[in-house]
């Protein structure tokens, strides 16, 4: 089921009644079924949650996402219950063998890098020799092929001079935006399919809560690239404006393309993550990512 995202910019009320998110402003008072909903952004600091009603949303594994006072997505709400044998898929996690982590990174590094090369190709732009470097990664990336198709991808990627940086120029506040957008999906979607975020199959870091989220959506960045160029194309803006935060978040709701399938991101990431924990059981080795473009 297609789930919504709602955008709280302006100050409100958040409570529950019913199994209804009542939504309370100064001039109107709205409701939405709880079950409807996969995403909540809060971006008004003066917005007012009531703990019944985040305990409600996160009984119904909706994804909780508060941003700072520069308005950028800074924590995030998941449920920690959300799968009835849960405590099985943590151990399988767990004790996962690094030879299965490193094949398991090598099909994550090799699928990017193919998306890449994809919308290269869409945008008409050369998209060589990012096939050979797919082709060419080893298990656990060894040989680093995805720094090196990184630094070919961004390069060609726009049609002006652009360095990739977490805190860089325009589009890169874009991107940024985008990208943790994506990873609360992910993590939405590893959390209901039984899995620890925290434990990545390559990124390790102690200061860093979603390191399996960092790891998965690595294949499905080249969707934010792709909607931030359209941003680029239909706006003249260089801030992050509340429309272009809009776009962002309507990738969630983009169709992608599996072998006998198509869904909505949102609902196509719950089918990859699943496969992840599939291949934790023991029960497959290969992750199933879509195609992002048919």
């Amino acid at each position: 089921m297609l789930k919504r995202t709602l955008f709280f910019g302006n100050k409100c009320s958040l409570t529950t009644k019913y199994e209804q998110l009542v939504i309370k402003s100064s001039t109107k008072e709205t409701t939405v079924p709880i079950e409807d909903i996969g995403y909540i952004v809060i971006e008004n600091q003066e917005t007012y949650i009531s703990i019944p009603t985040l305990s409600k949303l996160s009984s119904n594994n909706v994804s909780v996402i508060f941003c700072d006072n520069k308005h950028m997505p800074q924590s995030m709400l998941l449920n920690l219950d959300s799968h009835y044998i849960q405590q099985e898929h943590f151990r399988n996690q767990i004790n996962a063998s690094e030879p299965l982590k490193k094949q398991l990174w090598q099909q994550v590094v090799k699928t990017k890098i193919s998306n890449q090369a994809a919308l290269l190709n869409s945008l008409q732009k050369n998209k060589n020799p990012l096939e050979y470097y797919a082709s060419k990664v080893l298990s656990g990336d060894s040989d680093h092929r995805e720094g090196v198709a990184a630094a070919y991808y961004w390069k060609h990627l726009f049609d002006f001079d652009f360095k990739r940086e977490r805190y860089g120029d325009y589009p890169n506040l874009f991107l940024n935006y985008g990208y943790i957008i994506l990873r609360a999906a992910v993590a939405r979607a590893l959390s209901g399919s039984g899995l620890l975020s925290t434990l990545g199959i390559h990124h390790h870091n102690k200061y860093n809560a979603f390191c399996l989220a960092d790891d998965i959506m690595e294949p499905y960045r080249p969707l934010i690239d792709a909607k931030v160029i359209e941003i680029m194309d239909n706006y003249d803006e260089h801030d992050l404006i509340t429309p272009i935060k809009a776009e962002l978040l309507n990738v969630l709701t983009q169709t992608v393309y599996f072998e006998d399938k198509k869904s909505p991101l949102m609902v196509g990431l719950s089918t990859t993550t699943s496969s992840l924990q599939q291949c934790f059981a023991g029960k497959s080795r290969k992750i199933i990512y879509p195609k992002l473009w048919n």
